[in-house]
């Protein structure tokens, strides 16, 4: 669930499959016509949902907003409520385009195993549950064939990174375009403001702050029936192996900016500290409140990241890029010396809804045939950037990158099913167990 406050919000085509002796072994490689635009054809991109809640209805009717020929043809989800109810809010979205919607009752699919027969069905696949379920999803796509929009963060582990970036590599030898839902690298103000770091007008880059503080989330109460693993997965924002802990699933966002303007690098360390100081119910998981982080970078920059939950505190989301010769702020699309004089001001009335463009982007370059995004690793990174600042506040530890990415640390579950136990279970009181500096510790 994002809560992002910025925005709340042809001609006929084949796909072709081909075989190719790749790696050692045969790849199926999709081949697609050259067809540029819309046409109204029958010869549609199908498309299956994977993850029924809230962030993948919103990106379904996005998909299907695009100027392209698409229809929503499959959609995979652990609970049919969750289902049912996102057939029918996609619907009412989409108003006048609602015949994109073609899921027969055959084509909706319930359970853990779900997304393999929905993938199956479709060209496009839109991957969207709780993020501890996007390694394994994202390797059945690409396993077979699919292009891919997944929404991030893309694992909530270090292991999980791994699987990802395999299937990554995998994904462009067969040049299957993935987008990653880091929608900032979508969205005009930040492009411009991108174009002009990288023609110097603030010099080099020296420091990065990045925020996001905002109030508290939802909960969704306990009830009888519930085994742990469905509560769990019900309320997957407050479990790590869900989750991730808000540093990864929402200050992500921030903490790609400062990967962006490293020029994709990643950070070498993160020490940081964090806790649970005003949100400390049993209905609160595992995760902290507040973590803030200090990332260091080989060459010398700096990002401080903040971010937290707490209520009636003023909010901050937003980004701040330092460079010897002034600082961009991102959020109010401005850069300034370091007298404060500015020297470029974005006109907001060209801003955009990055949510919708970075669909139409990539089911633009679908239609057309072309092999253009290639996100994944990218998200990867940026993922283990965020995860790396989990593992510092919560052990007090400094964490390697690299020590991190070849730990194998893995929190999930070894089955995954209703009636077996998730990695973190609570005492007889109904408390969770949760991480505590200086006590918690990694790769000594």
């Amino acid at each position: 669930m994002d809560n992002e406050k910025k925005f709340h919000g042809e001609s006929r085509r084949d796909f072709v499959k081909q075989t190719s002796l790749l790696a050692g072994g045969l790849l199926a490689m999709p081949i697609l016509s050259k067809a540029n635009f819309f046409s109204g054809s029958t010869d549609v991109i199908k498309i299956a949902l994977i993850g029924c809640g809230g962030r993948g209805t919103g990106a379904a009717t996005q998909a299907l907003s695009t100027k392209e020929n698409v229809q929503l043809v499959a959609m995979a989800d652990a609970f049919p409520d969750r289902l049912s109810d996102s057939f029918t809010n996609i619907k009412e979205a989409l108003g006048d385009k609602a015949n994109r919607v073609n899921v027969p009752e055959s084509n909706k699919f319930i359970g853990f195993d779900a997304y393999k027969q929905a993938i199956a069905l479709a060209d496009v696949v839109i991957l969207a549950t709780p993020p501890g379920f996007r390694p394994i999803h994202f390797e059945e796509a690409i396993r077979q064939g699919k292009h891919v929009f997944m929404e991030k963060p893309v694992a909530t582990d270090p292991a999980g990174i791994k699987k990802v970036m395999e299937a990554a590599a995998i994904a462009k030898t067969k040049k299957l375009n993935v987008v990653v839902g880091l929608q900032r690298r979508y969205q005009n103000s930040y492009r411009e403001l991108y174009k002009r770091f990288q023609d110097g007008i603030i010099g080099d880059m020296v420091s990065a702050n990045v925020w996001w503080n905002q109030g508290a989330l939802w909960v969704k109460p306990r009830k009888p029936e519930y085994s742990e693993m469905e509560y769990q997965m019900r309320n997957w924002y407050y479990f790590n192996w869900l989750c991730g802990d808000h540093i990864v699933e929402q200050h992500i966002h921030n903490i790609d900016v400062g990967n962006w303007y490293m020029g994709g690098e990643t950070p070498v360390t993160a020490s940081g500290m964090g806790g649970r100081a005003v949100r400390t119910g049993k209905e609160c998981g595992e995760i902290f409140d507040h973590h803030a982080v200090e990332y260091r970078y080989a060459n010398g920059v700096i990002m401080n990241s903040q971010c937290r939950h707490w209520k009636d505190v003023p909010s901050k989301v937003d980004e701040e890029i330092i460079g010897t010769k002034g600082r961009i702020f991102c959020d109010r699309a401005q850069i300034v010396n370091h007298k404060g004089k500015v020297l470029y001001q974005y006109d907001k009335k060209g801003e955009n809804n990055p949510y919708q463009t970075e669909h139409d982007e990539l089911f633009a370059a679908i239609a057309k045939g072309e092999y253009k995004f290639a996100d994944a690793e990218r998200g990867a990174q940026t993922t283990l950037t965020a995860i790396i600042g989990r593992l510092a506040t919560y052990s007090g530890q400094l964490i390697d990158y690299k020590v991190a990415l070849n730990s194998g640390l893995d929190i999930h579950p070894k089955t995954y099913s209703f009636d077996a136990a998730p990695p973190v279970m609570p005492d007889a009181s109904g408390n969770y167990a949760y991480a505590k500096p200086g006590v918690t510790k990694y790769f000594t």
